[in-house]
């Protein structure tokens, strides 16, 4: 499946989660899938828990974030001395 075809799956809407990024047919938001996996959770466990969703819809959220940080500019946080 091609990055165009994945990133299909992703859809925004104001009228759905005040506009967040959401897989589309979903409410469930990119940012809460991401945060599913970055606290451990498996794919697997995941797609057990939301019938309907694919392998593809997680890859998608995860190439969905790729791109919107690809044009982040970053500035180092910087502890003052005390």
């Amino acid at each position: 499946m091609s990055d165009d075809q994945l990133l299909e799956r992703i859809t925004s809407d104001p009228r759905i989660l005040a506009g967040k990024p959401v897989i589309k047919g979903t409410r469930l938001s990119v940012d809460y899938i991401l945060n599913l996996l970055g606290h451990g959770s498996t794919a697997e466990e995941i797609l057990d828990e939301y019938d309907g969703l694919s392998p593809e819809d997680l890859r998608a959220c995860l190439l969905f974030a790729s791109r919107a940080l690809a044009d982040t500019e970053f500035m180092p946080l910087v502890r003052g001395l005390a």
